[in-house]
């Protein structure tokens, strides 16, 4: 038991941990070379990479203060981490769920490094491509970053005539890798672990 519980933490921090140096490489790469809203075609027009960043939550929803958001994701993380410990010790969780409950660890992580350390290490990206300052001489304060974010997926566009929707684009969102990690482990949760949740 010792050495199972040992073994998956090990895999579990690795792959946290590979999780947010694919993502921050990403997000870095993006954001010193390309001004905000540049992008370019990856296949073909439904799969494009558009730099764009935000004050808000996944997909660029923006529901609350920015501080607060900060504030209640360094939280949700510290309480992800403890979830995270106890169903590694438990070893009664299939390691499947194990994995998405880190995956969407560090898709928070990914994104709250953006909040708190953006805005204090890079010049703005309007109209120019950013780069690395001394601490301090950013565009923004301590947790006041934006989240860079690059995936764009615009898959078709609704007809007119559709009420609501109509001219629409499909899945029309901007998203980022944290952002992917969170969505498809919670999809996956849902699909396949969900009795796991309630116990």
């Amino acid at each position: 038991m010792a050495g199972s519980v040992k073994s998956r933490s090990l895999i579990v921090v690795f792959s946290v941990i590979l999780a947010i140096l694919i993502d921050q490489s990403i997000k870095i790469v993006v954001k010193t070379s390309m001004p905000l809203g540049d992008g370019f075609p990856v296949l073909g027009d439904w799969f494009r990479i558009h730099f764009v960043e935000n004050n808000g939550m996944a997909f660029g929803m923006e529901l609350f203060n920015k501080l607060f958001l900060t504030c209640f994701r360094v939280i949700a993380v510290f309480f992800l981490i403890y979830i995270l410990c106890r169903l590694i010790r438990k070893g009664t969780y299939p390691f499947g769920f194990i994995f998405a409950v880190a995956m969407i660890l560090a898709g928070a992580l990914g994104n709250i490094i953006d909040c708190l350390f953006y805005g204090e290490i890079f010049s703005s990206s309007y109209g120019r491509v950013a780069q690395f300052v001394p601490w301090g001489e950013g565009y923004g304060t301590l947790f006041e970053g934006r989240v860079v974010d690059m995936f764009y997926f615009p898959l078709f566009t609704w007809p007119e005539w559709m009420p609501l929707i109509g001219g629409d684009i499909f899945f029309g969102p901007v998203f980022n890798f944290a952002d992917a990690c969170i969505s498809c482990s919670v999809v996956a949760i849902i699909l396949f672990y969900r009795r796991y949740v309630v116990n």
